[in-house]
């Protein structure tokens, strides 16, 4: 019994000491594990700290492009919204000079320098050759399906942003000739608008003989890159060509366009154009026609709502090209669009830009602002559209039927080569079949030259 009690409370005191150590060793790991959870919690307060904010206050990707300036402020209130809704990008609008050559050399001497300011690529669809072949612009052909494009948007402005079967320029807005005509002249006269070239001479006489109007029919005549454009719709209504990129051939001295010469030729020696239309710009012919004192005027669709605030409202209309006998009427087509500079540091935040402004949406709000021709089909039916430009269904089939000037590389100096010589042949100062002749031998040099670089090119890949 005694050792019974001996052992008993000796297992006891074994209890009390094993339970005094195992209370110490619970309450030392729960402060070593307390300390952890501290040392752990500090160090990932200090982690936000470092790490965290850096992110969220990280500078926005800027990215830029350079726009003339009288329609940059067109595109200010949609680039608000831009940067308000893409915290992660600041669009940058430069603001340039207003005439497009000026913007053009601006974008090629960035360029050639090496080292271009400017991620976005706002250009003229006669640039994008240019651009592509100097290896200036992105491809943009594995973002997008071309033929979905063709759908969505109006073939030539897609065509337009081509240049060896690559896409380069994502169309934005389009432009294209047409021709005005004064519905209440014709209505005295008893004509109808007119249809040919032949027409156009007869309607004009006819007018002017019985003193309704001082001049039939205005067009750019200036040497500038005006007068290519309003000769390609000329040259193509007698279904004649400038180049033929297929066969590289060189259709300037062909009897079309002789043809084209001379119709334009006859307009100024019969008096049914002014003498100086020779030195008539899009403005110039603008006025002229808003005046009264004109029965037809080729021009852009931006005089539309301009003559609609004029003397002339509610007293003109809109149709294609005239054309000779079984030809087609054709528009020389205009437009702009964007592209991605071959050296911007941030090209998925650049192709981001475009694809806001692909959106129909901010396309609609851009043309309710500037009145300019829609590139995206739809917006020519658009009824928000049509309300406030009730011309525009009558527009599509203009635009639609349009023709490119010759996607080359050196289209500015093609196209100076025929400026200079048009020019001559409608001054007098030489005939139309040599001015012609001499157009077409110097843009056959040009080509030749081209094709020799370009096979240059690809022995050397």
């Amino acid at each position: 019994m005694k050792y019974i009690k001996f052992f008993n409370h000796t297992l006891e005191k074994l209890k009390s000491k094993i339970y005094a150590w195992l209370k110490f060793l619970i309450i030392r790991l729960k402060k070593q594990f307390q300390i952890t959870i501290l040392i752990l919690v500090v160090f990932l307060t200090i982690l936000c700290i470092l790490i965290l904010p850096a992110k969220t206050q990280e500078k926005p990707v800027t990215i830029r492009v350079l726009i003339q300036a009288l329609e940059a402020s067109f595109w200010e209130p949609i680039q608000a919204e831009f940067n308000k809704t893409h915290p992660n990008i600041n669009l940058e609008i430069v603001k340039g000079p207003n005439d497009t050559n000026l913007i053009e050399d601006l974008y090629t001497s960035s360029f050639l320098l090496g080292d271009s300011p400017y991620d976005l690529v706002y250009m003229d669809i006669v640039w994008v050759s240019k651009f592509a072949a100097a290896n200036w612009l992105k491809d943009l052909s594995e973002k997008v399906d071309i033929q979905q494009l063709q759908k969505i948007y109006l073939q030539g402005d897609v065509a337009g942003g081509i240049y060896q079967n690559k896409l380069y320029r994502m169309p934005f807005r389009s432009d294209g000739g047409m021709l005005y005509y004064r519905t209440d002249l014709l209505k005295k006269g008893g004509f109808e608008p007119p249809n040919t070239f032949a027409e156009i001479i007869k309607i004009s006489q006819e007018l002017q003989r019985q003193r309704l109007v001082e001049w039939g029919y205005v067009w750019q005549g200036k040497q500038y890159e005006g007068l290519s454009a309003m000769f390609i719709e000329i040259l193509e209504g007698y279904g004649g060509f400038w180049v033929n990129l297929e066969t590289n051939e060189v259709g300037l001295d062909k009897p079309e366009a002789i043809a084209a010469v001379d119709f334009l030729r006859k307009s100024i020696s019969q008096g049914i154009s002014p003498p100086g239309v020779t030195t008539y710009a899009e403005e110039e012919t603008r006025r002229l026609f808003e005046s009264g004192n004109t029965v037809f005027l080729r021009n852009w669709p931006y005089v539309y709502p301009l003559a609609s605030a004029s003397k002339i409202a509610g007293n003109f209309d809109i149709k294609p090209m005239v054309h000779a006998p079984g030809k087609n009427s054709g528009a020389c087509l205009g437009g702009w669009g964007l592209g991605i500079a071959k050296t911007t540091k941030h090209p998925e935040e650049a192709w981001e830009v475009i694809q806001y402004f692909n959106q129909p949406e901010v396309q609609r709000k851009f043309i309710l602002e500037t009145g300019f021709v829609p590139a995206r089909k739809s917006l020519f039916n658009d009824s928000i559209l049509v309300e406030k430009f009730p011309y525009l269904p009558n527009l599509f089939p203009v635009v639609n039927n349009s023709v490119l000037r010759p996607p080359i590389p050196q289209y500015a100096q093609a196209s100076d080569i025929l400026q200079r010589y048009l020019s001559a042949a409608l001054t007098g100062s030489r005939t139309p079949e040599s001015a012609m002749k001499a157009a077409a031998r110097e843009t056959r040099v040009l080509l030749g030259e081209r094709r020799s670089q370009e096979t240059g090119v690809r022995r050397q890949n």
